[in-house]
């Protein structure tokens, strides 16, 4: 899969020993490709969207949300290749969009990737040959068992006649999973992207609202997901460091199951629409607010004991568990930096069909479908 299919990206230097790569997925002539359904996996959940682009103006046209049924994806991989794929056909006919043309997105903690240093000027054939050798030495498996591709990042310096070119590979099996629950659904992988960019591009819409475009800022977006938090910080709007950490909002619907005796099915839907006793707020609720934030501070002491940071200017809240009602404002007295919700369609317009509170809601959960979208417009 990887060399039929295109996913440019603004690919950065990472400080973790195998950060996720650039997406990858090769046809580096390709110039345009159809638009394209951004769909993000999760174990929770199935999200799909749809955009329209006008100029630099963007459009949100349909979306929707499936839930996904337990230990369909374990550990960021699919183990139920069917249930995932109805799972996707039920979101995309949700939703109403007709597009079938797909960018999904593998987990970066399923790439492997290496900068390497190569003469400048050299042809595409002759660097794919180099490449093909060096792979031999920094990819742990057979390379009949991975995809590969590369992305030329820049000189090594100012007047080098050598390039940085970031090398990713994943295994095969990974990458055929994400293509087979695609074409069940009915749909053509079009682009298979890695997650930690995907987020990047839509963390790009974010930081056009900050001062100065988001540059000079090193902001940590914490993507806190059904089983694993990940945390992947940007400076100057591009991807320096990621890091997955397993906790994640499944722990707080197994206690809400275990308190009240609900089914797991239950459990999550009473976590989000409500109605739960009294104590849920004080007994449940509250020490997974304080757990998440004890999360948070892990996650960024990890970071600064790892890079040449110290200090991040921002928090962004991604995820499922960033819609818990003050967990902003508890981050924020407990970390000592500013926190904010993502939300990348603030600069957006809405179809008709779409509801803004709706939207607002489930925004920070579809920041990866957004970066993916974004790929049907990339040059």
């Amino acid at each position: 899969m990887l060399g039929k299919f295109l996913a440019k990206n603004k690919a950065a230097s990472q400080t973790e020993s195998k950060p996720a790569a650039t997406a990858f997925l090769g046809k580096l002539l390709v110039k345009k490709r159809p638009p394209v359904l951004g769909v993000d996996i999760s174990a929770s959940s199935v999200k799909v969207l749809e955009l329209s682009q006008t100029g630099d103006h963007f459009r949100v046209e349909r979306y929707a949300v499936e839930a996904m049924p337990q230990n369909a994806m374990v550990e960021h991989s699919i183990t139920e290749v069917d249930q995932v794929a109805q799972a996707i056909s039920r979101a995309v006919k949700r939703s109403g969009s007709r597009l079938k043309h797909v960018a999904l997105a593998v987990a970066g903690s399923h790439v492997i990737s290496k900068i390497v240093n190569m003469p400048a000027g050299l042809t595409e054939r002759d660097m794919q040959t180099q490449i093909e050798m060096e792979a031999d030495r920094h990819i742990p498996y057979p390379l009949d068992e991975v995809n590969m591709d590369f992305h030329v990042l820049g000189p090594t310096s100012e007047g080098s006649d050598q390039v940085n070119v970031l090398l990713a590979a994943c295994r095969k099996e990974i990458v055929d999973d994400y293509a087979a629950v695609a074409d069940s659904a009915g749909l053509t992988p079009t682009v298979i992207d890695i997650e930690t960019y995907a987020m990047e591009n839509a963390y790009g819409l974010i930081a056009r609202n900050m001062a100065g475009a988001g540059m000079e800022k090193t902001v940590a977006v914490m993507d806190i997901g059904a089983t694993t938090t990940t945390i992947n910080v940007m400076h100057n709007s591009r991807s320096v460091y990621t890091r997955d950490h397993t906790f994640g909002g499944r722990q707080l619907t197994e206690e809400i199951q275990r308190r009240y005796g609900l089914s797991y099915e239950e459990a999550g839907l009473a976590k989000k629409q409500g109605g739960l006793p009294d104590n849920y707020q004080t007994e449940v609720l509250r020490p997974f607010m304080e757990a998440l934030s004890q999360e948070v501070m892990r996650a960024l002491q990890f970071f600064y004991s790892s890079s040449p940071f110290n200090s991040v200017d921002q928090v962004l809240l991604a995820g499922g568990c960033a819609q818990i009602a003050g967990i902003d404002e508890l981050l924020a007295a407990r970390v000592g930096v500013a926190v904010a919700v993502a939300n990348p369609f603030s600069s957006m317009s809405l179809a008709s069909r779409i509801k803004p509170q709706m939207l607002a809601a489930d925004a920070p959960s579809l920041m990866i479908s957004c970066g993916l979208a974004l790929r049907g417009f990339d040059a």
